[in-house]
């Protein structure tokens, strides 16, 4: 059970912080001068500290291999960056045509990827992401997707085994900030449940929320889990917030292809483009718009943000900056596309 004197660690965190699927070659494959070019923009640009959030499954392990070898390409002291590295995915050897960890979003990976929740397996991820990252540190750790581990269970024996498993890799992450080899326990999931499970029985210094809490997606019980956490001291980041880039224009959804004729997909395309005839109405670019939502529901102190363009590193930072007016949101709310359920939480109309 959780420590009721227990205090959340401060992490210093800036608006924005980068997320590094685009170094591990999601949806597209870049050259290593891409990848250096967009981690140096992100050293100039970036306001307050600078922070990497990674993890063992990107790229099975490139996304941390890539991360590493442009931080000390560029000269980086390890005592000037953060990095969250997300806990849970060892790389393996490569024995099929793709990946079979994700099949269809990750391009030309040479390694595979399997899911190693446990003790010894949190350890093992651990000290292979130091390896893969060069002689940089974390010093955020986290398990790394417990709701698609738990997804797993046919039973509900099978789910109490799983998270006690997740329990246990918990505790490794504990002896690895008693021993000062991280500074700061947290998780990361695109389930916000199976957090708000975790957040009963471990004590969190941060959270990632991914694909959960978006302009497009808010519901009111998350809502009311991340006011308390906020109350709780504890810092969250708001991740994933395009929906795999699909707010913006992309063709995923959730990592998922979207296809324009199938009709289960027709709301969620009027969805779209509902938004972006409004965006285009008050000259708001949608992504500007999905970022202002995203780091103004409660407890929220950064947003991560990736690319695959270095020339887009800049406009990314500047987006936690934007002023969007109270008349978009109020016809976004009119328009049925933003629950009035927010409301209560969130500052869009004042």
């Amino acid at each position: 059970m959780p420590d009721k004197n227990f205090k959340p660690y401060a992490l210093d965190m800036s608006p924005v912080i980068f997320g590094t699927s685009g170094l591990g070659n999601l949806f597209v494959a870049l050259n290593d001068d891409v990848k250096q070019e967009i981690v140096k923009e992100c050293i100039a640009h970036t306001q307050g500290k600078l922070i990497f959030d990674s993890a063992g499954k990107y790229g099975a392990g490139l996304a941390l291999e890539s991360l590493g070898k442009c931080l000390k390409a560029l000269n980086v002291d390890p005592d000037d960056v953060i990095i969250s590295n997300k806990l849970g995915w060892i790389r393996t050897e490569l024995k099929t045509p793709e990946p079979t960890f994700e099949p269809g979003v990750w391009r030309d990976l040479k390694y595979d990827a399997e899911q190693h929740i446990s003790y010894d397996g949190i350890i093992e991820c651990f000290e292979q992401g130091n390896e893969l990252l060069n002689g940089y540190i974390p010093q955020m750790v986290s398990v790394h997707d417990p709701d698609e581990y738990l997804a797993k269970a046919t039973s509900a024996s099978e789910d109490e085994k799983l998270y006690n498993d997740i329990l246990d890799a918990y505790r490794a992450l504990e002896t690895l900030k008693r021993d000062g080899k991280a500074k700061a326990i947290g998780v990361g999931a695109k389930d916000w449940r199976s957090i708000a499970r975790v957040y009963e029985d471990v004590d969190l210094d941060w959270v990632m929320i991914a694909n959960s809490m978006t302009i497009k997606n808010h519901p009111k019980p998350l809502l009311d889990f991340m006011k308390r956490l906020e109350d709780d001291g504890v810092q969250i980041i708001n991740s994933a917030v395009f929906h795999s880039g699909y707010l913006i224009g992309g063709d995923y959804f959730d990592y998922k292809l979207i296809d324009a004729n199938a009709p289960q997909h027709k709301t969620l395309i009027k969805w779209r483009d509902d938004f972006f005839k409004l965006c285009g109405k008050f000259n708001i670019k949608p992504a500007e718009a999905c970022v202002q939502f995203a780091l103004m529901v409660p407890g929220v102190k950064s947003i991560a943000l990736s690319t695959t363009n270095p020339k887009r590193v800049k406009d990314n930072i500047a987006m936690a900056e934007v002023a969007v007016p109270k008349a978009f949101w109020e016809e976004m709310i009119s328009n049925e596309l933003i629950d009035k359920n927010c409301l209560e939480y969130t500052n869009i109309l004042s």
